[in-house]
């Protein structure tokens, strides 16, 4: 089977893991101080505070911003849950708006549409949602022009780029996840990027007990740390991901020239200087044959997926918040027939052509 995803570590990450164990520092402590450092410099923003998946990173994002309890919050319906319940994890109101059927990001036209019909919304969380970068000059305008906080979700956009400048430092905070599937890991794990003082500031006492000093705690907080252990991985990682996602991009590639001419799929696309890591092929097929389509692979041995089977909004624990009336066209179309396939640095120039000609022949 050719997997959907694949974790790429070797005697490299083993190493350094020996090393940390042997040191006896296996808690928060030199290797998460230099990854921290590592990885702001990477993403081009001043701070970068460590966390335990990105999940948590979210949280300390929204926490940390200058939002307020009460605030209305735009974002996409079509990404993974954490997106928004980090809003309603801190009393934020998430404000649901359609995506381009394009790149299957969050539609600008549609986020300046909801500000005009909402003067209440304060800010926008912006998923990058692929490995694909939103349109984050268009977004920034807007949110200029309506002084809206920015957060950016780049959980599945490590590296991902417009015109050179890295998701992440575009809004006022960014988050990444080091899960097994993305485009690096540290196991679980997670980081926030901010070049704003008061961010960072906040983000490293929700991090850490609220606490500014030994047994000082400032405000209410958690422990959100990442371990030695994780963050000895994660410099590895890092140290490989513009290969990894180089990979990506050719593997990827492959797949637009083989599969374009059929017409009855769909393969994705990127705007001029975006620079798209591919943290999944998505494609889109008839809603009709998606199923067939699965089977058909699967028996093939090519592992697919579908992300995402259905709307946040559509989720039972939204539909008790007063969701259910929400419908947006272009991410219910788009939850029928997207399905993504393996371009990730696992997948052989010989799987490649075994993906390709599986669906070159199905309806043969």
């Amino acid at each position: 089977m050719i997997p959907i995803a694949s974790p790429r570590l070797d005697e490299a990450e083993q190493e350094q893991v020996l090393e940390v164990i042997k040191s006896g520092m296996l808690a928060a402590g030199e290797q998460v101080e230099n990854f921290q450092e590592e990885f702001a410099d990477y993403i081009g923003t001043v701070h970068a505070i460590a966390a335990a998946n990105g999940t948590c990173a979210l949280d300390l994002a929204v926490k940390s911003s200058d939002l307020s309890q009460g605030d209305k919050v735009i974002t996409t319906p079509f990404t993974f849950i954490a997106s928004a319940n980090a809003l309603l994890y801190n009393d934020l109101e998430p404000v649901f708006v359609d995506i381009d059927p394009e790149t299957f990001n969050i539609d600008p036209e549609c986020i300046k549409e909801a500000l005009d019909n909402d003067p209440g919304i304060a800010g926008i969380m912006v998923v990058h949602l692929f490995g694909l970068p939103a349109d984050m000059p268009r977004i920034m305008e807007i949110a200029s022009e309506y002084d809206l906080t920015v957060i950016e979700d780049a959980a599945q956009a490590h590296g991902a780029a417009i015109d050179g400048k890295k998701v992440g430092c575009f809004g006022d905070a960014g988050i990444f996840s080091f899960y097994p599937t993305k485009n690096m890991t540290t196991g679980e794990g997670g980081m926030l990027v901010t070049s704003d003082d008061k961010i960072a500031e906040n983000a490293r006492l929700y991090a850490n007990h609220g606490r500014s000093d030994h047994y000082h705690h400032e405000v209410l907080g958690y422990n959100y740390r990442m371990t030695d252990l994780s963050a000895a991985i994660g410099r590895e990682q890092l140290n490989k991901l513009p290969e990894f996602n180089q990979v990506r991009r050719r593997n990827a590639l492959f797949l637009n020239h083989r599969l374009q001419d059929l017409d009855w799929l769909k393969v994705p696309t990127a705007g001029e200087n975006f620079y798209h890591v591919y943290h999944q092929y998505t494609v889109r097929v008839p809603a009709e044959k998606r199923e067939s389509i699965i089977n058909y692979l699967e028996n093939n041995e090519i592992g697919c997926g579908i992300y995402y089977p259905e709307p946040v909004y559509n989720q039972p624990v939204y539909k008790k918040r007063g969701y259910e009336e929400v419908s947006l066209p272009e991410t219910e179309g788009a939850v029928q027939e997207v399905l993504s396939l393996p371009v990730h640095p696992g997948v052989e120039d010989e799987d490649l052509e075994v993906i390709a000609s599986a669906l070159l022949s199905y309806e043969s």
